[in-house]
C-alpha cells in the first residue's frame, strides 16, 4: 500500500507521459509470462555493459538440436532529452542513482539489468561539440577511414518509407521513418514486470524503491523522457498475447515461439561474443582504432529501431476475416526468414500452430549464398513457370556482411516482440518488433542494413519484392544510433573532463 503523501508508482507512470506506454505494455504481458530460473547475480560487473550471457540461464538444446539461450522476459527502452548541459555534479548524481538501483536489485536477469547509451545530440552538448578536442581526442574512429567516427547518425534503411526512398511503399503501414534525436537511451531488463515498473516509477519521481522510501534521482529539470517501449521475449508469449487480444491470426502463431513470426531467434550461434562488438574488438575482428585502456575501449554502437509488423500480410490474409493464402504457408515463411529452398517442410496443416517447428538452425551459409539463390541456383522449381525461383531469405542476406572472416557474428541483437499503438495509423494495438543491436560502428550497421535489404541483388537478378526476405512485412517508424560506453563511464561520459 502506498503511504500518505507519497505518489503511487502506478500514478507516476500513468501520468508520466512518455513512460505510460511501457507501463501499459508491462501490464498486458506480465500476467501471461512465466518467471524462469536464472543463475546468481554477478559478483564482478562487466565493463562491457551488455555482456550479460553469463547472467542468464545456461543455454538449452531443443529437441531439434538447436541451442538457444533466452534473454530476460521483459525489456523497456526509454529515450530522453537533456534540458541543459550535464555537469560533473550531474554525473555523480546519475552514477549514484544507477548504483542504488543495482544495490536494491542486483545486476541479474532475475532482478534488474540496466544499460545507458548516448546519442549524437549528447556529444554536441560537450565543450567544442563533436569536432572539439574533448570529443575528438577520445571518440574512436574507423580503421578503414580515420576521418569518420564510430558514432554516426542513423539513416533511413533501403526499404524504409522515406523521401530518401521515393519508390518504397508498404501494403498497410505507410509510415515514414523518423530519425530521432535523443540525448540518452536507458535499457532496463528483467524477468519480472513489476521490477521494471518499480524502477521506472523511481526514476520518474515516485521516491519509492522496492517498497521503501528512497529519494528519486534529481532528474527533473535535467532530463525529460521522450518515449518508452516494452519488449517481451518468452516461448509462447506472443501466442498468449495474440489470444488475449483476439487477433485474427492467433491460432496460426507457433505456440512455442518467442517471436511473432513463429520461429526462435535466440540461437546461441547467431550472436558474437560481447568483445567483438566493442570498439577495441577481439582476435576475430577489429574495426576501429580503439585499444584497451582508451576511454571508450569497451564501448559499442547501439542502434534502436521501432518496427510495425504486418502479420496479416505475413500470413497472406487480405483482411481479418479472410483465410491465409498460398504465400503464407510454412514453407514460404521459413524461406522468408531463413534461406531458400526451405530448411524444413513443416506439417500437413501449414497454418495451424505455426504449420511447422519453431526451433530451426541458424546455419552460416556464407557471404555468397544470397547471390546464388537470387540467381535461382539450388532453389525450388516454380510449378507455374517450370523455372527455378529467384529468391533470398532474410538470414542469407544478413550473412553477406554480418560475420568476421572466421565466421564469428559481429553483433549482438536484442530484438523481440512488442504490442502497442505507437506510430500506428488509427492508434490500434499491433504486433511490433522492438529492435536493438550492438555493433562496433555505425558504419557496420549501415552496411548490415543494406545487406538485409539486398536491393542490388533484387534488381540484378529479377527477384520480386515478394521473394526478398522480410522487407515487405516490416515498417520501421523510428531509428537512432547511440554510443554505449564502458560501464566505468556510463554516467554522462566525458562530463568529468569538461
Amino acid at each position: 500500500m502506498d503511504r500518505p503523501g507519497r505518489p503511487s508508482r502506478r500514478r507516476v507512470l500513468q501520468g508520466g507521459g512518455a513512460l505510460a506506454l511501457a507501463a501499459a505494455g508491462l501490464e498486458i504481458a506480465s500476467p501471461l509470462a512465466r518467471v524462469p530460473e536464472r543463475t546468481a547475480a554477478a559478483t564482478t560487473l562487466p565493463d562491457i555493459q551488455f555482456d550479460i550471457a553469463a547472467l542468464l540461464a545456461a543455454p538449452q538444446t531443443a529437441v531439434s538440436g538447436v541451442t538457444i539461450q533466452m534473454p530476460p522476459v521483459h525489456t523497456v527502452f526509454v529515450t530522453g532529452r537533456l534540458e541543459r548541459d550535464p555537469t560533473a555534479a550531474d554525473q555523480a548524481m546519475l552514477a549514484g542513482a544507477l548504483a542504488r538501483l543495482e544495490a536494491v536489485y542486483p545486476f541479474n536477469a532475475a532482478n534488474l539489468l540496466t544499460f545507458v547509451s548516448y546519442g549524437i545530440p549528447y556529444f554536441r552538448r560537450l565543450p567544442g561539440g563533436l569536432g572539439g578536442r574533448l570529443v575528438s581526442a577520445r571518440m574512436p574512429r574507423l580503421r578503414s577511414d580515420r576521418s569518420r567516427y564510430v558514432l554516426e547518425e542513423a539513416r533511413p534503411g533501403p526499404t524504409d518509407v522515406s523521401p530518401a526512398n521515393p519508390g518504397v511503399t508498404k501494403l498497410r503501414y505507410q509510415v515514414p521513418v523518423v530519425i530521432e534525436s535523443n540525448d540518452m537511451l536507458l535499457t532496463l531488463r528483467s524477468d519480472h514486470g513489476p521490477v521494471l515498473s518499480d524502477a521506472l516509477g523511481w526514476l520518474a519521481g515516485s521516491n519509492s524503491l522496492r517498497g521503501r522510501v528512497v529519494a528519486s534521482p534529481a532528474l527533473r529539470g535535467l532530463l525529460t523522457f521522450t518515449s518508452s517501449r516494452h519488449m517481451f521475449t518468452q516461448t509462447g508469449l506472443p501466442r498468449a498475447v495474440a489470444h488475449r487480444a483476439a487477433l485474427p491470426y492467433a491460432r496460426f502463431i507457433q505456440p512455442r515461439s518467442p517471436m511473432w513470426m513463429g520461429f526462435t531467434d535466440q540461437q546461441v550461434n547467431a550472436s558474437g561474443p560481447a568483445a567483438i562488438c566493442t570498439f577495441a574488438g577481439n582476435s576475430s575482428a577489429r574495426f576501429t582504432d580503439a585499444v584497451a585502456g582508451d576511454y571508450f575501449d569497451n564501448g559499442s554502437i547501439q542502434h534502436l529501431a521501432h518496427d510495425i509488423l504486418d502479420m496479416l500480410q505475413y500470413y497472406d490474409m487480405d483482411d481479418a476475416a479472410s483465410t491465409p493464402g498460398a504465400d503464407g504457408t510454412f514453407v514460404q515463411r521459413v524461406q522468408y526468414l531463413f534461406h531458400a529452398p526451405e530448411i524444413a517442410a513443416g506439417h500437413a496443416d501449414q497454418f495451424a500452430n505455426g504449420g511447422g517447428p519453431a526451433f530451426l538452425p541458424n546455419a552460416n551459409r556464407g557471404t555468397g549464398y544470397a547471390r546464388r539463390t537470387a540467381q535461382g541456383i539450388g532453389t525450388n522449381v516454380n510449378f507455374r513457370t517450370g523455372q527455378r525461383e529467384h529468391r533470398m531469405g532474410h538470414l542469407s542476406c544478413l550473412q553477406r556482411s554480418s560475420r568476421a572472416a572466421d565466421g564469428t557474428p559481429v553483433h549482438i541483437r536484442m530484438d523481440g516482440p512488442g504490442f502497442d499503438a505507437m506510430d500506428v495509423p488509427g492508434a490500434s494495438h499491433q504486433p511490433k518488433l522492438q529492435f536493438t543491436i550492438f555493433v562496433p560502428s555505425a558504419d557496420f550497421f549501415s552496411r548490415l542494413r543494406i545487406s538485409q535489404a539486398s536491393l542490388d541483388l533484387q534488381a540484378q537478378f529479377g527477384v520480386t519484392a515478394k521473394n526478398n526476405g522480410l522487407e515487405r512485412f516490416i515498417t520501421a517508424t523510428r531509428r537512432q544510433n547511440f554510443l554505449c560506453p564502458p560501464r566505468r563511464h556510463r554516467a554522462f561520459p566525458l562530463a568529468e573532463l569538461s
